[in-house]
């Protein structure tokens, strides 16, 4: 009960503030055709889409998540469909998106090795993966208090780790990262084990 309705509502409260939707609409810039969201959630980055998406399908686990984006998708300037539960196994065929987009998912998933290998196999040669995600601080003491902290992160929200190496899993999925920025998102200094970010895309090549 806990993990399928009250942490995707605190979830879409958290992550819908100012300046993480501004970090939204950086990500988004670039995508374009058909667009592959894994990890929707409840359609945050539905009005940060450029006008160059023609469709979004989504990949999303929780009811309660995908009831919670209902008027943002019909409010959507492009067709969202939901086509699947689970990153780890897509039912799509290779080549399938134009485009791939996730957001604070990858630190949920389960194996995120394999998601990442399935958006690989079913993004067209050359198509890009548009990633924003929170992980592993460089600062040793921040570091240290991720460490102490996930345990009990991921009891509390639904799996969910602090300490991934973002960049290093989308290189080790074979990817080739073409731009990457990280920072703190702004706070107080006690939040940081939860706010070093990562912005990235990367290229899926032939």
């Amino acid at each position: 009960m806990w993990n399928e309705r009250v942490v995707p509502r605190l979830t879409d409260r958290a992550l819908s503030v100012g300046q993480v939707m501004k970090q939204r609409q950086l990500v988004c810039a670039g995508l374009a055709g058909r667009v592959l969201e894994i990890g929707f959630g409840s359609g945050l980055n539905l009005e940060k889409l450029p006008a160059a998406v023609v469709s979004l399908d989504a990949v999303e686990p929780s009811e309660a998540g995908w009831d919670l984006s209902a008027q943002r998708r019909a409010a959507a300037p492009v067709p969202v469909q939901r086509v699947g539960l689970d990153g780890q196994h897509l039912a799509a065929a290779d080549a399938s998106y134009d485009a791939a987009l996730c957001t604070f998912s990858l630190c949920t998933i389960p194996d995120p090795a394999l998601a990442l290998a399935e958006v690989r196999r079913v993004l067209a040669p050359g198509g890009s993966l548009h990633v924003l995600e929170h992980g592993r601080s460089p600062d040793a003491g921040v570091a240290r208090w991720q460490r102490r902290l996930e345990p009990a992160q991921r009891r509390v929200f639904a799996g969910c780790h602090l300490t991934r190496d973002v960049p290093a899993l989308v290189t080790a999925a074979g990817f080739e990262v073409t731009a990457v920025d990280q920072f703190y998102l702004p706070g107080p200094r006690l939040s940081r084990p939860w706010g070093w970010a990562t912005r990235l895309m990367a290229i899926s090549p032939a």
